[in-house]
């Protein structure tokens, strides 16, 4: 193989979940210790990094044609990369498909990129999925940048094992990262100018550690120091499983200013034997036990959740308890998703899978209740005051845009920085925004 010459510029391209973006962005830090600068925008980049996703089907499709965009017009390719879940699920196949491709990496093993980066320059192509015993985060760079809002990645893996899902194949085990380091990121983050955190973790309720006194304390315990540094002003936390949400979690929205109000809970299904099927080990009563214990501690909370529709053997009226769930719940926020087969999961050999046809057809009627759901929660939005984080510049003159509290998009025109909380009044309320009226800067 011909040797090729060490990249100068990067650029990285993550998918799916938050978790990702994370990763993405440490990766980013991890090239520019190197020397490696972002590619500027319109240019091509020495090195592109296609950091992907393996939750819905057809993933690693979407890898080999994003691979074959980055061919230029006199035929050659960057140097590529493909990290992530589908690079752990594919590994040598990506190598035997995609002659491009110099490197593969998983997501328990980027720390790595510099000496494969040096491999791959002298002409190796280079693979490693491992799943090493010492963290990844011990070899990254201390965090030095952030805007307004950050990503903190305090726990990763799984070890729930739905039937539907490959994370537990592709992330590994649950593994929390020690209290002490994640307090030292935090500071930096908001020491670079970050004043909302969002905690992430594929169970980011399952995280458990031990404080600087040495005792043993969950998320709610993480999330009562971190609102101790004074210049964060919000935290939030997501994604959550039912089973790990502890009363003293449930009791922290109440009782932390800084947490937002704003629970994302995915639930997945509506009926029981699907729950079941699925691997879920919560019920449509103990889920909904659970939401009213958080409502009574925060009545203002919004709730959000995760919908899976044509699960194999769902039939017509399980799926009508889905969308009886819906109607109970009233969610402020949803994701949903059509049942999608994924490789070496139980559920992809199952018998009565749905046809897609009927999967469509559910889909259209979930979303239709999701959106009428989201759309009346922000109506009942109008009038209230709140605080929102300016996150950046809006397409007109002198708007910007921004979070409120309860995570819907708010967008206004004033005086206004990127970083300011500023206090407006929610004025007019859309499908996925609301419009508001500049009050004042909130205080610092």
């Amino acid at each position: 193989m011909r040797p090729t010459q060490t990249p100068k510029t990067y650029r990285v391209k993550s998918f799916g979940c938050q978790m990702n973006v994370y990763d993405g962005d440490r990766m980013a830090e991890l090239l520019a210790e190197q020397g490696i600068a972002p590619a500027p925008e319109g240019e091509d980049a020495d090195l592109v990094v296609l950091n992907t996703c393996h939750i819905r089907e057809k993933a690693a499709e979407k890898v080999y044609s994003d691979i074959g965009r980055l061919r230029r017009e006199d035929g050659s390719s960057p140097l590529i990369a493909v990290a992530g879940c589908v690079a752990q699920a594919e590994g040598e196949e990506i190598m035997a498909r995609a002659p491009s491709v110099k490197m593969v990496v998983g997501p328990q093993a980027y720390h790595r990129l510099p000496e494969m980066i040096r491999d791959a320059s002298e002409g190796k192509r280079v693979t490693d999925t491992d799943m090493p015993a010492e963290t990844k985060f011990d070899a990254l760079p201390r965090r030095r940048r952030s805007g307004p809002t950050a990503f903190l990645t305090v726990q990763e893996g799984c070890d729930k094992f739905c039937t539907y899902c490959v994370v537990p194949y592709t992330r590994g085990a649950e593994v929390s990262r020690p209290h002490a380091d994640l307090i030292d990121e935090a500071k930096r983050l908001v020491e670079s100018g970050a004043r909302e955190i969002t905690l992430l973790g594929q169970n980011v309720n399952a995280w458990t550690g031990e404080d600087a006194k040495g005792r043993a304390i969950g998320l709610d315990g993480l999330i009562r120091e971190l609102a101790g540094i004074p210049d964060l002003a919000r935290i939030r936390y997501t994604t959550s499983h039912p089973n790990d949400m502890t009363e003293g979690l449930i009791a922290a929205h109440g009782e932390i200013g800084k947490l937002m109000p704003f629970l994302h809970l995915p639930v997945q299904a509506g009926n029981d034997r699907v729950l079941k099927a699925m691997n879920r080990s919560h019920t449509v009563d103990s889920y909904l036990r659970i939401l009213k214990r958080v409502r009574a501690a925060r009545p203002d909370i919004a709730l959000s959740g995760d919908f899976i529709v044509g699960f194999p053997g769902e039939s017509d009226a399980e799926f009508e308890d889905t969308l009886g769930l819906v109607d109970a719940v009233g969610y402020a926020q949803c994701f949903s998703f059509k049942y999608s087969p994924r490789p070496g999961t139980p559920a992809a050999t199952m018998d009565d899978q749905i046809p897609a046809a009927v999967m469509d057809e559910r889909l259209q009627r979930l979303q239709a209740a999701l959106n009428r759901d989201q759309l009346a929660f922000n109506k009942a939005s109008l009038g209230r005051t709140c605080d929102v984080l300016v996150e950046r510049k809006g397409k007109h003159p002198g708007q910007w845009l921004g979070k409120s509290p309860w995570l819907q998009s708010v967008h206004f025109t004033g005086e206004a920085q990127v970083g300011d909380l500023v206090r407006v009044e929610l004025t007019e309320a859309g499908p996925n925004s609301i419009a508001a009226r500049l009050l004042e800067t909130a205080p610092a």
